[in-house]
Order: C-alpha cells, then structure tokens, then sequence
C-alpha cells in the first residue's frame, strides 16, 4: 500500500494525498471543461497529485486557468475527419497512448468526461488496477451516439467503479447494471473573478458551442417575430462551431444582420455576463445547461426552453425565469417579447434568479465530488487497489 495514502484518513467528504487523473477529451471553452477546471484545481490547492488527460496535441494552451501543480499530458491524437479505417487505427492509437499515459500517472482513481472518452479510458484501463469513474455530461437519450459506441457503453460502463450525472433523469435513463454505484451532481456555478456589471444595452445573450443541438437556429427565428416590436433590442449570440455559416446565413435571410451579433468565444470565460440583459436557453436538450446558471447567479432575468435535462431544475417557471415547451418556437418568442417588453418582470425575475443560484455555489458542489472519490479511495484501500506500481 502507498505510504502517502496509507497513513492518512479518508473522512466521509474529504480525501488528502493522492494522485488523481482526469480525463476529457479537449481543455477548451465549454461546460464540461468549466467543471473539470473546477474540480482540478480543487483538487490540487487541498494537496493531491492531479494529472489531465485529454487528446490534444501537447502545446496546446488550455482556456480556463490551471494551477501550476496540475500535470497536463496532451495525447496528440485529437478529433480529426478521416475515413472508416483511419478512424479506427485513430481510435486503438489512443487508447495506446490513454493506457500508456495513465500507466505513467499511477493514479489511485482515474475521473473521465464524456461518453466516448468515457469508453476509450474503460478500455484503455482494462487490467489496471484502479478505479474508473465516468461522468455522463449530455442527454444520454438525445445525443447522437453510433451503434458501435452505444454497444461499448453498454458492454462497458458495468466495469466502471461509478457513475456521475447531474440530474436525475439522466441517472434514470441507464439500466440499473450500469448505475449500481451512482451519484448525481449537479454543475457549480463559478463567475469569473472582478466582473462588473455593464448593462443598460438591451442585449439579449445567448451562449454555447454553434451546434444543432444549441438551437440557435430556434432562437432565431424566435426573434424574428418580435425583432420589429423591440427595435431597442439586438440579439448576441456568444459561441464557435460548425453551424456558424448555416446560421450566419439563416440570419442574413431573416433581414437580421444588423440586430444579431456572433462574436465569437469571449477572451475570458464567462465574460459575457457583464454586458447581457437578459439571457437566453435555446438547446434542444441539455445535459445540465451550464450557461443559464451563470445567468441566474449574474443576476439576469432568463428564459429558456424546458429541455431534458437541467433547466427544469434550475429555473422555477415565473418565479426566478420563464420556461416554455421544448421546441417551441412561438412560445419562445412570446415568452422573450414579454421579458423584453416589461422592466418590472425583468427585476423581479433577476433579483429571484440570483438568490435560486446560491444552491449551486462551488464550495458545496465540490464537497460532494470529495464525498465521490473519498468513497472511490476507501474502496480501492479495501480491495488492495492502492498500491504502488
């Protein structure tokens, strides 16, 4: 047994001393890597050894901010397009590399982030004797997922020592093989340090990576409905991905060039929050919908669809936000030209949203993925998993 860990206690929600590797595909703007951001650097200020794994090339410089402590190891093998054949000698190439790094860390627990990383890592610690935890991040009902992955999920995910959601319609979704060790989670909140407010523009915000599942395309043409009845309004939409020419397209058709912006991702994350009035959830599903609880502890009036799973968590309808069916674009646009068109309901729906998102402070949040790996780590030392290699 390592003496490090050996001589120390594992309280009920804390761990001190040991080396812990997480793993996530790429350290870029997102809400996934927010939360491994989080967790990392906790982990690391109370005194363990954390290493991050992600597939990107080496040099690669991460968009939130790490402790100097944190070993970051890019494995050079990122998402690439490529044929049927290459894609398959891609994938065996990193789960090589993910064993090979992992091996090198010789973690007591390894913590990995989504779904298909999440298979990549249980294969690549196939006969490594640690305990994996995986952490469901989307919809695992809505998001596109081909057959073959699904099947390695299933055959899988009953290998690994637990599994994380953030809501429970998510935990509820997989078989009781693959959730006979599970915790929900849900997403800390975490404004960026020294924001200010500067408000007044009439910008209603919306935030996330420029994809199908974003409904960006909703939003929209949700706005084009009321764009002529607020003019005062313009719609900036905060994000990068593939959709942006179908989008920027879709804007230009509706005569919206001169009320939408898409600038991008902000140079620092989370910085929108100082210039948005009100904000707005369009996705078509979510995992949890990280965006809109920064929102509500900004002290924003929001709106957003009622998509599974996260905004029905977060947002009670017409007390501290407004939530309309998923989907629906005529209710999303009346439910905006209401907000947009009422001072009042916009302070009154701030003022609540702020208070509802103290439920969601970091410091709680963080205690309960200390109570995860403490009861990771005690069964490791249990099962005579914490041994040095």
């Amino acid at each position: 047994m390592s003496e490090s860990v050996s001589t120390r206690k594992f309280g009920a929600t804390s761990i001190t001393g040991a080396r812990i590797a997480i793993v996530v595909p790429a350290l870029g703007a997102g809400g996934t890597e927010h939360v491994v951001n989080l967790i990392a650097n906790h982990w690391a200020r109370a005194g363990h050894k954390v290493t991050l794994i992600t597939l990107e090339p080496p040099n690669v410089t991460p968009y939130y901010e790490f402790d100097p402590a944190i070993a970051i190891t890019g494995l050079g093998v990122p998402p690439q397009r490529s044929s049927k054949l290459q894609s398959g000698l891609l994938v065996l190439r990193r789960i090589q590399r993910l064993r090979s790094a992992i091996r090198r860390a010789k973690p007591h627990l390894v913590l990995s982030f989504l779904t298909r990383m999440n298979v990549l890592t249980l294969l690549a610690a196939t006969g490594l004797t640690v305990p994996v935890i995986v952490s469901e991040r989307n919809n695992p009902a809505l998001q596109p997922f081909g057959p073959l992955w699904k099947w390695l999920q299933n055959r899988l995910y009953p290998r690994a020592f637990g599994l994380v959601t953030m809501t429970q319609g998510a935990l509820d979704h997989f078989p009781a093989k693959m959730r006979r060790r599970a915790w929900v989670i849900a997403n800390a909140v975490d404004l960026p340090a020294g924001w200010q407010k500067k408000r007044g523009k009439n910008i209603l915000a919306a935030v996330g990576r420029l994809t199908h599942q974003k409904g960006f395309d909703l939003l929209l043409e949700a706005f084009s409905k009321i764009a002529e009845t607020y003019p005062e309004w313009k719609l900036v939409i905060w994000g990068e991905g593939d959709e942006r020419p179908r989008l920027e397209a879709q804007r230009d058709a509706l005569g919206l060039k001169a009320r939408v912006e898409m600038p991008g991702v902000t140079p620092r994350p989370g910085l929108w929050v100082e210039t948005a009035d009100v904000f707005v959830l369009s996705s078509r599903y979510e995992g949890w919908g990280i965006v809109l609880l920064e929102a509500m502890a900004a002290g924003l009036p929001v709106v957003s669809f009622e998509c599974e799973w996260g905004p029905g968590d977060m947002i009670k309808h017409s007390s501290d936000g407004i939530l309309v069916p998923r989907g629906d674009v005529e209710a999303l646009a009346r439910a905006l030209g209401e907000v947009l068109g009422d001072g009042a309901l916009r302070e009154r729906l701030a003022v609540t949203a702020e208070a509802s998102a103290r439920r969601y402070a970091p410091e709680r949040i963080l205690s309960e993925w200390d109570a995860l790996a403490s009861c990771a780590l005690k069964h490791a030392a249990a099962t005579r998993w914490l041994q040095d290699a």
